[in-house]
């Protein structure tokens, strides 16, 4: 019985961090755009690899 004295209020803390840490991501706009990363995947403009030191293309031709 003497453990839930210390177990209830921690619990209660860390359920008060996560409440807070989930409404300053609401503040900050993180849900704001759901379907830009939805369509993002689906873009094609990033799909190239970077070149590599050595891998130019005037070493190729």
């Amino acid at each position: 019985m003497s453990g839930l004295v210390f177990l209830i209020p921690i619990a209660l803390l860390l359920g008060a961090i996560g409440l807070a840490g989930f409404l300053w991501t609401l503040r900050s706009g993180q849900y704001d755009d759901i379907e830009g990363a939805s369509e993002r995947i689906l873009d094609t403009r990033f799909d190239e690899k970077p070149e590599q030191e050595g891998d130019s293309q005037e070493e190729n031709k």
